[in-house]
C-alpha cells in the first residue's frame, strides 16, 4: 500500500475515534484497538498454544459491536461508552464458553472493571457500578451455564493459553492506563458537570 494511501486511512481512523469528550475518545481508541487485534488472535493461539484455532472463531462475532462503538458514540456518549463494556464483557464470556474455564479468559474482566470505573462521570455512577456488577457476576457465573468448550485443550495447552491470555489482557489495562494518564482533563472540574461536552 503506497505511502500517501496509508497516511489516509489512518487519518481517516483518527477522525472516526476523535470524540470532544476525553473519556469518550478514549472508550473508542480502546474499541478500535481490540479491532485491530483481533484477526490476529487465531494467529496468536497457533504460534503459542496449539493448531486447534477454531474456537477462536467466535470472537469475530463481537468485532461489529466493537467497531460499532464510535458511531454510537456520536449520539451518545453514555451509550457509546456503555456498547465498550458490554462488547468486553460480552465477548469475555464467549471465550469463556468456547475455551472453557481452563482458559484463564476470565482475566479480561479485569481490564472492563478498569473501564467501568474509569469511563464514567460522578453523575453516571449508577451506571459505572451496574457494569462493575455485571464484570463480577460475569466472572461469578458457573462453568456448567456456558455448556463444553468446542474443543478441550491439553494441560500444557491450557497452561500456555492462559499466559496468552494474560498477556493480552494485562497490555490493554496497560494500555487504558496510559491513555487516562495523557488526558489529564478526564479528572477536570468541567468534565465531571452534567453540563460537560459529549454527556
Amino acid at each position: 500500500m503506497p505511502m500517501s494511501r496509508m497516511k489516509r486511512v489512518f487519518a481517516a481512523i483518527g477522525a472516526y475515534a476523535a470524540h470532544t469528550d476525553p473519556r469518550a475518545a478514549i472508550a473508542n481508541t480502546v474499541a478500535l484497538v481490540i479491532v485491530s487485534n483481533q484477526p490476529f488472535y487465531p494467529l496468536y493461539l497457533y504460534w503459542a498454544v496449539s493448531p486447534v484455532v477454531t474456537p477462536s472463531y467466535l470472537t469475530f462475532l463481537s468485532t461489529p459491536f466493537f467497531a460499532a462503538v464510535p458511531a454510537v458514540m456520536r449520539r451518545s456518549a453514555v451509550l457509546g461508552r456503555s456498547l465498550l463494556l458490554v462488547a468486553g464483557i460480552g465477548n469475555t464470556l464467549l471465550c469463556r464458553a468456547a475455551f472453557g474455564p481452563g482458559s484463564g479468559v476470565e482475566v479480561f474482566l479485569f481490564p472492563c472493571l478498569m473501564l467501568a470505573m474509569m469511563l464514567f462521570r460522578r453523575s453516571e455512577r449508577a451506571v459505572a457500578l451496574g457494569f462493575a456488577a455485571l464484570a463480577f457476576a460475569a466472572y461469578l457465573l458457573p462453568a456448567a451455564i456456558l455448556g463444553a468448550p468446542i474443543h478441550l485443550y491439553g494441560p500444557d495447552e491450557y497452561a500456555a493459553l492462559q499466559r496468552l491470555n494474560f498477556l493480552s489482557a494485562a497490555s490493554l489495562t496497560a494500555l487504558i492506563g496510559w491513555l487516562f494518564v495523557g488526558r489529564p482533563d478526564t479528572n477536570s472540574r468541567a468534565d465531571e458537570t452534567d453540563g460537560a461536552a459529549g454527556a
